[in-house]
């Protein structure tokens, strides 16, 4: 299976990754499922891929996919420079355990320094 539906039809599905990626991006780190860290990890290398490019174009890319303009900027102006150097791999997963209540298994999506 090319993705994970998340349990969500297209739309909200979208907006949730999106959504996902932006707070990533602007937090530097967050928490969530495994499941939704596993299908948010390629759109956040992406975008990171995306700001090392520099380029009008990829810059107008972001902006289509992201939520928040200052999250782009942030993104193009210290993230992508920061990680220039850097062939892949800008993000890391880290398990935490099973969430309280319904027992998912949790983990801390984080940018690499």
């Amino acid at each position: 299976m090319p993705y994970q539906k998340l349990g969500r039809q297209s739309g909200p599905r979208r907006a949730l990754l999106r959504n996902q990626v932006t707070s990533l991006l602007q937090a530097g780190r967050i928490e969530t499922t495994d499941a939704k860290a596993r299908a948010v990890r390629p759109l956040a290398e992406k975008m990171i891929t995306l700001a090392k490019k520099g380029d009008l174009h990829a810059r107008r890319q972001a902006l289509s996919f992201l939520m928040d303009e200052t999250v782009v900027k942030n993104l193009f102006d210290k993230i992508g420079p920061k990680l220039e150097a850097r062939e892949g791999g800008y993000t890391r997963i880290i398990a935490l355990g099973p969430r309280r209540g319904d027992a998912a298994p949790m983990v801390i999506v984080e940018l690499v320094q």
